[in-house]
């Protein structure tokens, strides 16, 4: 099967270098509407069959204009939720900003029982990362759209095949950018890092904003 790997459109901490990681979460920004209604005409050709979101508000808002252009309904799987940020969670500083993403990339290269402050180890996401997309698989469709977050889809497409795990480490994921997966649980391969998809209102990162989206 194929996964394309959508980050959620803006919200305010985005903007504000906060990390938000917390249910249910803030919604979109007015740009964050632009995104989302943009990623309508990004994903115009894709033969899309069904869409999944974490439980996060903002990656819902993001699917919704595509729902409704699609007739396609949103499901909603929490373990696709954003990496929890624990003991960081509403942190601002450049140093709090590091810790967590110098965890989310621990994880990634194979340091796995390593622990977010306060928070999960990278056992615990790949767990509840890969048993969501596992549920995607089991219901047979070909071609999925999945709504998840910055840090997580940065982590877990840095351990597939042929991932460049620097490139992902140093190169940002802005608001609505895709990954492109495909293959089957265990066995997935990359297959594009769409960073500033076509037709997409995506503002230049910030390396004092944005944490989870931003270079290390």
């Amino acid at each position: 099967m194929r996964l394309l790997l959508v980050r959620h459109g803006q919200i305010p901490s985005n903007v504000h270098g906060m990390l938000d990681t917390d249910e249910p979460g803030p919604p979109l920004t007015d740009l964050g509407r632009e995104q989302a209604s943009a990623l309508v005409g990004t994903l115009a050709d894709e033969p899309i069959e069904g869409l999944w979101a974490s439980s996060l508000v903002r990656t819902q808002e993001t699917l919704a204009p595509t729902s409704a252009a699609r007739g396609l309904p949103i499901a909603v799987l929490p373990g696709l939720r954003e990496v929890r940020a624990g003991d960081l969670e509403g942190e601002r500083t450049r140093e709090a900003q590091r810790a967590y993403m110098q965890t989310v990339f621990a994880w990634a290269t194979g340091d796995t029982g390593r622990r977010m402050p306060g928070g999960e180890s990278g056992h615990e996401f790949f767990a509840r990362f890969d048993g969501a997309l596992a549920e995607i698989a089991a219901t047979g469709v070909e071609d999925a759209v999945v709504a998840s977050h910055g840090a997580a889809i940065r982590c877990w497409s840095a351990t597939v095949e042929g991932a460049d795990q620097d490139f992902l480490a140093s190169h940002p994921l802005p608001n609505t950018a895709i990954v492109a997966v495909e293959g089957g649980p265990g066995a997935w391969r990359m297959r594009a890092w769409r960073e500033a998809p076509v037709g997409q209102p995506v503002p230049p990162a910030d390396p004092d904003a944005d944490p989870t989206g931003s270079g290390r």
